[in-house]
């Protein structure tokens, strides 16, 4: 009978441990996943402002072209022959 005692005693214990690093892996996880929480934020207002100054870039880049900057002056004339081409088109509609 001793000898059952011992593997229940050794059981108990065992299990015991299993129990208490099951406690320790839920903790880990829930630190693991507040910590993910705040990464997806951090990412989220990133991408935000990633977004915004994209914008911003494509209005620069809009108005250097407007203002015929050298970098874009073939953009620049594009957008002036179609601005033109649509006067024309407005002033030939008025006409009739």
């Amino acid at each position: 009978m001793s000898k059952i005692e011992e593997i229940v005693d050794t059981l108990e214990v065992k299990v015991g441990k299993v129990l208490q690093q099951l406690e320790t892996v839920k903790q880990t996880n829930l630190k693991l996943e507040k910590e993910l929480e705040l990464t997806k934020q951090s990412l989220r207002s990133q991408q935000e402002v990633i977004i915004s100054w994209e914008e911003k870039y494509e209005a620069l880049k809009f108005a250097n072209a407007m203002l015929g900057s050298d970098e874009n002056k073939r953009e620049t004339k594009l957008k002036i022959n179609t601005l033109i081409r649509e006067i024309d088109h407005c002033i030939s509609q008025l006409s009739d």
